[in-house]
């Protein structure tokens, strides 16, 4: 494996910004210090006028392997991630088939370790039916990254409603259990009540359908499992102000048993924007009024929201150009994640050590991922180089992901990313990909 040794850079880690190098030996961080001299042979890297960041993590993506590869395969969203500075990912279990079971889930680890360019876990999927073989996965807590529950959803049988299994997988996992909160009856409530109106629906009432009401509750019905019996629960992608006051900032995050993540596109659009791109930023739960995102800022800002994720789901454009009631729900965003994170630093919104600590430490805490997540000696090698004073621009030509488009389409960031590397392997450099090393599969310190 070819060391590296990178120089005079701005190294960006546990709430502080110093110059100084970073020595690569073997896949993982030999050496951080202020002027290293090695005694064998690596590569130099000059690093003067950048920032070195540890890899973002991303919680939570749909990568549509296997079943929907029309959409996006684990080697596409994956090659999409490392060129954002994304280096490790957690992936959904609502493929086709759904990872119902532990032959399931391992099929995809599988195709991960064949294809994958930065490194991997993947959520067990439940539902009403399959809680016995959901906790088998008690056994394997220190290799699957926790089970998800969809609490709302209406994909096929991922739905989980059914009090009875919720009590019994609350009660029972040892994982984190990751949900996705809205409450079905009313969102089915609101779209009966809108179609009394007799008009063609839009974008612009998918809020209103999937409103604030339906996600509160779900997320107050998740917490309440959760307190019953002492769970590690972690709540994805919150949107509304009201749900705010359900987490909490009194604790350490290594302390909090209830942790709460908010997504990029959350922080960023608004339902002012459904006039000019529409189901563009159709996604669940939806993106919602403006007063919404600026709790959402003020939560995170003050760590009532614990991590940043993305929620990347990518569909190709003629189904997200279909009419507003089949138009499929999520957008693509992994590549351009920490991009627009970066954006919103020198916009004076959040610092750079704010946007390095959600993104990559909080998340190693809140999954307890072994020897990532940090720049520290020891640790592997999992790093991004990133540019603030180069622009970059959103567009066709580079936009990796499969489906071929973005809602961030000529959006101009004030920074580009420059490398990557993964498990010390320069997997991205300078618009290039080095695909002779596949990610690792994470492990974590339960």
């Amino acid at each position: 494996m070819q060391n590296y040794l990178i120089k005079n850079i701005s190294i960006v880690n546990e709430g502080t910004t110093f110059s100084g190098d970073i020595l690569i030996k073997n896949g993982r961080i030999d050496k951080v210090a202020a002027n290293i001299q090695t005694t064998f042979l690596a590569k130099e890297i000059n690093g003067e006028g950048k920032h070195l960041l540890p890899g973002a993590i991303d919680d939570q993506v749909h990568f549509r392997e296997p079943g929907l590869t029309h959409k996006a395969t684990i080697y596409t969203e994956a090659k999409a991630a490392v060129a954002g500075g994304v280096t490790s990912f957690m992936e959904m279990p609502n493929t086709i088939p759904p990872a119902f079971t532990q032959q399931l889930l391992e099929d995809k680890y599988d195709i991960a370790a064949r294809t994958s360019l930065a490194n991997y876990s993947f959520y067990m999927g439940t539902s009403n039916s399959n809680s016995d073989e959901v906790l088998r996965t008690n056994e394997k807590k220190k290799e699957v990254c926790g089970i998800k529950i969809f609490m709302g959803s209406s994909t096929g049988n991922l739905l989980v409603d059914n009090y009875l299994t919720l009590d019994k997988l609350f009660r029972e996992s040892e994982l984190l259990i990751a949900t996705h909160c809205e409450d079905e009856k009313i969102i089915k409530q609101n779209l009966e009540r809108l179609k009394k109106e007799n008009r063609e629906l839009t974008a612009a009432d998918h809020p209103i359908i999937r409103d604030e009401e339906a996600c509160f509750e779900s997320s107050l019905t998740a917490i309440q499992f959760a307190k019953k019996y002492d769970s590690r629960l972690h709540v994805f992608h919150l949107t509304t102000e009201k749900e705010m006051q359900l987490f909490s900032n009194m604790l350490p995050l290594e302390q909090k048993r209830i942790t709460a993540e908010v997504c990029v596109h959350h922080l960023h659009f608004t339902s002012d924007d459904y006039a000019k791109l529409g189901n563009q930023i159709k996604c669940n739960p939806a993106i919602k009024a403006p007063h919404n995102r600026e709790a959402l800022w003020k939560a995170l800002l003050d760590d009532r929201l614990d991590l940043i994720a993305t929620d990347h789901a990518p569909h190709t454009w003629e189904e997200k150009n279909e009419p507003y009631e089949k138009a499929h729900a999520g957008l693509p965003l992994v590549q351009h994640s920490l991009l627009l994170m970066l954006h919103y630093v020198k916009q004076g919104k959040i610092s750079l050590e704010k946007v390095v600590d959600k993104m990559s430490h909080c998340v190693a805490k809140c999954f307890q991922i072994e020897d990532r997540g940090f720049i520290r000696e020891g640790y592997y090698a999992d790093l991004v180089m990133v540019d603030l004073n180069e622009q970059s621009t959103v567009s066709k030509g580079n936009i990796l992901y499969k489906c071929g488009w973005s809602p961030l389409e000529g959006f101009v960031f004030p920074a580009t990313v420059k490398n990557t590397f993964v498990n010390g392997h320069l997997v991205y450099g300078n618009g290039a990909h080095d695909e002779s090393q596949k990610g690792q599969r994470l492990s974590f310190t339960r």
